[in-house]
């Protein structure tokens, strides 16, 4: 029985294939259609009166379990999108079910194998559906531990070749589930830093999509290719490659550990917060994604999670549960991953984090998208006068006609403004916005006096600076993994595991520096402390500012427009410009032998 979780997830990516099928018809029907199958088995399989009645049971209730738990999965698609708790007892009632028939299956193989005919690829489908169960109830708690769930599930399906007889059978829609399990199989695999298995199952479905369009001739060849080509370039989207002394890959998590963020020292005074919900939205055009997930929705989501627990001890036990969370240890905030959403999507599910936000929570958005700028001239400087970042226009429609041509003194319609988030400042809101014009949220007023601060990306890099934008964002790269960005803008493409690990032990020296520059601050903004005890959004905001620092430090950085911003704005000369933190950079650049990229007496040259 799945844990009853506290918070939802309905993400409007499509990571695995939608779920589709119809609505429960009426019990009596599904009993009526239960009992037909059976006796059209029953019969196929020889005289019905001379099998015992035991058997005959077994076949009937095996039947009953896996029709009801295939119209309990197929109406997950009608559950609500958003709130907390209208999901949750119909999930449980599919695990319940599913549950069932996993073991019923288990403990009457034989007989259900010679009165039933059951095939391995069937049993394949329903271990399928339940790592699919386990995968979209991490999706609405944000519990990465069910990730390790899901992955045991697809890992015994592969490694009992569940699906190995399917391409025997001159049924292409039974290849078509294969190859679904695959793309299932490495999204758990990408979310779970498991690199080395997503290279071989790439190299498998590689093989599989081959012999399928091979067989059949198929009109979807060349999607099953572009999931290939998507896959391919995601797992090579990290700019720096980290090698053990054999030359083997280190695969390095960006989750939050135990060590992650600064610790609180005695006598820091900051707010007692707690992040609760985010919104991850991505809408960059041509940025490298898989299904839809993009490089930086997904480092920004691994940026807001914890490690997963006891995942080696899971590997080998399909369906076993680990034990539970130690008291001390908080829940990773809920999710909603939003890829390319209209502005209508955007704003209700904005709207229902807002409305169940707990109290003394925080709701956090983060804005990876395109920027959109203002068009004509306007007299004023409000809130929707600077543009903002884009939304998604190509399904939405106003009176059956799309909108093509307005007049320029009206504002853009597909467009997030600032000015639209006013409303939901009435509760602690902590935004993140990673564009091309994210200074528009520059310009933003605290009207109800709640805690608010914004992070801006830089709105343009130098172009002596190699373009990585379609493999993600800088910015996002220093909030997810500032190691890695900081080899990056220092011309390193890979280092060993050894100079890796002692790099990482100074930057969480560093990251404590910040902290007591943050909380010493005589001058800074009650907000940013007001948000430093929360532990993912002070591991944000150290980030942020040895981003900052870093870049106006690097020699190449020199305009404005290259630098970070905040709302409110941080006391530069003690934080991003503070000596003591620009000694530290000069350290870890001497650690890299990089110190000659950056300037030695940053002030001066200013």
């Amino acid at each position: 029985m799945v844990r009853g979780a506290r918070q939802p997830q309905q993400p409007r990516s499509r990571l695995a294939p939608r779920l589709t099928g119809t609505v429960e018809k009426p019990p009596r029907k599904r009993k009526n259609r239960t009992e037909f199958a059976v006796k059209e088995i029953m019969s196929s399989g020889g005289a019905e009166d001379d099998i015992p009645q035991g058997e005959r049971k077994t076949v009937t209730d095996f039947c009953y379990l896996l029709d009801k738990s295939k119209q309990l999965f197929n109406g997950l698609r009608d559950l609500p999108q958003y709130g907390q708790k209208q999901w949750q007892s119909y999930f449980g009632r599919t695990f319940d079910v599913y549950t069932k028939l996993w073991k019923f299956q288990q403990q009457h193989r034989q007989v259900l194998d010679n009165r039933y005919g059951l095939k391995r690829w069937q049993i394949g489908e329903i271990a399928s559906k339940i790592g699919q169960l386990y995968y979209h109830y991490y999706l609405r708690t944000s519990e990465t531990s069910y990730l390790n769930e899901a992955f045991s599930f697809y890992s015994a399906i592969r490694q009992r070749s569940y699906y190995s007889q399917v391409n025997k059978e001159d049924r292409p829609e039974l290849v078509v589930k294969k190859l679904r399990y695959y793309a299932r199989f490495i999204v758990v695999c990408l979310l779970l830093n498991k690199m080395d298995v997503v290279k071989d199952l790439v190299k498998e479905l590689s093989d599989e999509i081959e012999d399928y369009t091979h067989r059949f001739n198929t009109e979807d060849q060349v999607e099953w290719n572009l999931v290939l080509q998507e896959v391919a370039a995601f797992i090579e989207a990290d700019p720096v490659m980290v090698l053990n002394d054999d030359n083997t890959i280190v695969i390095t998590s960006n989750r939050l550990a135990e060590t992650g963020a600064p610790l609180l020292e005695q006598g820091m005074i900051v707010g007692q917060l707690s992040l609760a919900d985010a919104l991850i939205i991505g809408n960059c055009n041509n940025q490298v994604k898989f299904s839809e997930l993009t490089v930086d929705m997904f480092r920004m989501l691994q940026a807001l999670e914890r490690e997963p627990m006891n995942l080696a001890s899971q590997m080998n036990k399909p369906g076993m549960q680990e034990s539970a969370d130690k008291p001390a240890r908080r829940e990773n905030p809920h999710k909603y991953l939003l890829y390319k959403p209209t502005f209508s999507q955007l704003y209700t599910f904005l709207a229902a984090s807002f409305k169940e936000l707990p109290a003394n929570s925080v709701l956090l958005i983060y804005l990876s998208a395109t920027g959109v700028f203002p068009t004509g001239r306007s007299d004023s400087e409000g809130p929707y006068d600077f543009g903002g970042v884009l939304t998604n226009s190509n399904r939405d429609i106003i009176n059956g006609d799309a909108i093509h041509k307005r007049n320029q003194s009206h504002k853009e319609m597909h467009c997030l403004h600032p000015g639209d988030l006013y409303p939901f400042t009435r509760k602690p809101l902590f935004v993140i916005v990673d564009s091309s014009n994210s200074v528009a949220y520059k310009n933003f007023t605290n009207l109800f006096g709640q805690p608010l601060v914004c992070l801006l990306s830089p709105t343009a890099y130098p172009k002596a600076l190699q373009d990585q934008s379609q493999r993600g964002s800088l910015f996002t790269l220093f909030l997810n993994n500032p190691l890695m960005a900081f080899l990056f803008v220092s011309g390193l493409s890979s280092m060993r595991r050894g100079l890796w690990e002692k790099c990482q032990e100074y930057l969480r020296k560093i990251n404590r520096d910040i902290a007591q520059l943050l909380t010493h601050s005589r001058s800074i903004d009650q907000a940013f402390l007001q948000f430093f005890g929360d532990e993912f959004l002070r591991l944000l905001l150290t980030r942020f500012i040895f981003c900052s620092a870093t870049m106006r430090m690097h020699k190449i950085f020199r305009e404005t427009r290259n630098y970070p911003e905040s709302y409110p704005q941080l006391p530069r000369d003690e934080t991003v410009e503070n000596p003591h933190l620009q000694k530290h950079i000069l350290e870890l650049a001497a650690i890299l032998d990089v110190r000659s990229v950056f300037f030695e007496n940053t002030i001066d040259d200013y």
